[in-house]
């Protein structure tokens, strides 16, 4: 892989403070992935502490013809921030823009730079009486502008929406290194196109976003979940639908739990079995309000027992409880579970129409007996906007050679499914290096070539993350 020349590394040391490069072990170190996997090429690390380091870095790769690679929390799962193999490039970490530069709950906002942590977002909310709504497991590590690049999800989607719905101005570099302040507060504007939804989303190919305007939203002082063992995913339509006639604007969680990863996260964290009815399949849904839900609860439960959806179910008591059934959430991934040959699995991110998802799922499972009936094949995650995140591995040394070997069989069959379900395969994680040259038949060639003429528009030497998101059209 091509590297810059030290005389590069040299000149951008000019522009910035003795922080900001980072070299050899140093780099490397910076490159490890959620799997716990390191880059094994040289890399530089370039970490500037403004906007302004952001731009003279811009400026000068654009001059130098040297690819640039944005990078924010690296908690992505889709290799969105693999080096490209054909040309220099640097890795331009945003972890030093970590200042909230205003919190103003009047307007309803936060601005925060890019490097800011989810989860730091979060708490500077509640400390003013407001709630950032985007929220997911990685909270702590995850950043702002990781977020925006991807789009980012998690579990409250199904109430307030993606990051695209919590931002509303952002400021980026662009590839010839000027400025873009977009960070407006207005809830309503109709001067134009809304720019901002070309990087949100983008995966960091259009330019560098810098900072962001943040929605704020009335907190939700009461929150409270329930644990129900269902009958089957047939029963996941109705128990959406008995949810909002129940409690009316008061779900913002709604996610499948699958029977057997509940057994596992007792072996593996000493997470208590909260409920043990024999059925496959449990819901884990959450109400939050400004109000008591204690009743809703009831109502959503009785009713859906009533109905013959729900076999058994438990309420958090108590302030740990609920804490422990969100992370019992959270921690439910392969990487997790079953640590030794996670990295080895595949890992979707698929969405489909939310009336398909008990389909995407057993027709998920089915192909996988098929193709490879020695690996584990489960799925979990976000009902109320469709996005199931099945997970298909070996969970033995024994079954690492025929699951390699029934792999791209596993992978074209489940392209197939989803875009026979008019689905994605690529919900929040990101299409990154991972899904680019199998996301292709979801759009049109129309649409990927809008998206071609877009990215020559704002980035015509291709500076920004080359390689990334779009598909190439031979492929």
């Amino acid at each position: 892989m091509p590297v810059p020349t030290d005389a590069f590394v040299d000149h951008l040391r000019s522009l910035l403070d003795d922080r900001a490069i980072l070299t050899g072990t140093d780099a490397l170190d910076r490159t490890a992935d959620p799997r716990g996997v390191l880059s094994r090429e040289p890399v530089v690390v370039v970490r500037p502490a403004d906007v302004v380091g952001v731009a003279a870095t811009v400026a000068a790769c654009a001059e130098a013809g040297v690819a640039i690679v944005p990078q924010g929390g690296n908690t992505g799962l889709s290799y969105g921030t693999h080096l490209p193999a054909d040309r220099p490039a640097i890795l331009l970490s945003v972890s030093r823009l970590n200042r909230i530069e205003s919190v103003d709950p009047d307007r309803w906002t936060i601005t925060a730079q890019a490097g800011v942590s989810i989860q730091a977002i979060q708490e500077a909310a509640s400390s003013v009486g407001r709630k950032f709504a985007p929220d997911w497991g990685a909270r702590g590590t995850a950043t702002v502008g990781g977020g925006i690049s991807t789009d980012a999800g998690g579990t409250n989607v199904v109430r307030y929406g993606n990051m695209r719905d919590n931002v509303m101005g952002i400021e980026a570099v662009l590839a010839d290194g000027r400025v873009w302040d977009g960070r407006r507060s207005l809830r309503k504007d109709s001067s134009g196109y809304d720019l901002k939804h070309l990087f949100i989303g983008g995966e960091g190919t259009l330019g560098v976003v810098t900072s962001a305007v943040l929605k704020l939203v009335p907190a939700t002082p009461y929150e409270t979940s329930t644990l129900a063992a269902i009958t089957g995913l047939d029963d996941l339509m109705p128990l959406l639908e008995l949810g909002e006639q129940h409690a009316p604007g008061a779900i913002s969680g709604f996610e499948l739990i699958p029977d057997m990863a509940m057994d596992r996260l007792t072996e593996v964290l000493g997470i208590p079995r909260f409920i043990d009815a024999g059925t496959e399949y449990c819901v884990l849904v959450r109400l939050a309000s400004s109000e008591p839900v204690d009743d809703m609860i009831a109502g959503f439960l009785k009713a859906g027992v009533e109905a013959g959806h729900i076999v058994d179910a438990v309420v958090a008591g108590t302030a740990d409880q609920e804490a422990t059934l969100w992370v019992m959430r959270d921690e439910i991934t392969p990487m997790t579970l079953w640590t030794e040959h996670q990295h080895l699995g595949l890992k979707l991110d698929t969405a489909v129409p939310i009336d398909q998802i008990a389909e995407f799922v057993r027709q998920i499972s089915a192909r996988s007996a098929e193709i490879a009936p020695g690996a584990l094949c489960y799925g979990f995650g976000h009902v109320g906007d469709g996005n199931i995140h099945m997970m298909i591995l070996p969970t033995s040394d024994e079954a690492i050679e025929p699951w390699l070997a029934a792999k791209p069989a596993m992978e074209a069959a489940i392209d197939e499914t989803v875009f026979g379900l008019h689905g994605t395969l690529s919900a929040e994680h990101g299409v990154g290096l991972l899904l680019r040259d199998r996301i292709g038949p979801q759009k049109q060639e129309l649409e990927w070539e809008m998206m071609r003429c877009i990215k020559r528009a704002l980035d015509p030497e291709n500076l920004f993350n080359p390689g990334k998101l779009i598909p190439d059209p031979e492929v």
